[in-house]
């Protein structure tokens, strides 16, 4: 389906989980019968959630075991895009640091995970909205602070 967009419907968060230095992603593979790509973990919001930040807490803890402590930062990338059904949803993007020690449990959403590098991930990774996310992520991350 091509065209423009349409009005948005759904919002969706997305979670780039890294860790430095030196700066490693973790990204997750999807099992056969969802593809077997590689991807961030992401999920929808839900009426329940009370902010994106929320709704990216719930997905991580349902498909990582990840409760914390981490840093969450948004990734200033929201993307529209047309879902399956053909509908006009929106992804938020943000950062996730983690410790490197952390091993997540998989849901049913995953059938492995990897600690990657930035440009083995964008490598790996099956969108191209989530390889810009990481060139943003890497952009932050090498930031230099302002001397004052």
């Amino acid at each position: 389906m091509s065209g423009p967009l349409g009005p948005v419907v759904r919002e969706c968060v997305e979670g780039f989980l890294f860790a430095t230095p030196p700066l490693e992603l973790l990204v997750f593979c999807r099992p056969p019968s969802r593809g077997r790509i590689w991807v961030p973990i992401s999920g929808k919001v839900e009426t329940s959630d009370a902010s994106y930040e929320a709704a990216l807490a719930r997905e991580l803890e349902e498909e990582t075991g990840l409760r914390g402590p981490y840093v969450l930062d948004s990734l200033d990338w929201h993307v529209p895009f047309r879902a399956d059904n053909g509908e006009t949803w929106r992804l938020h993007a943000y950062a996730v640091r983690v410790e490197r020690s952390f091993r997540p449990q998989l849901s049913p959403e995953h059938e492995a995970f990897e600690w990657l590098s930035p440009t083995e991930a964008i490598a790996r990774l099956h969108f191209p909205d989530n390889q810009e996310a990481v060139r943003r992520l890497v952009a932050r991350e090498n930031q230099i602070p302002e001397a004052r």
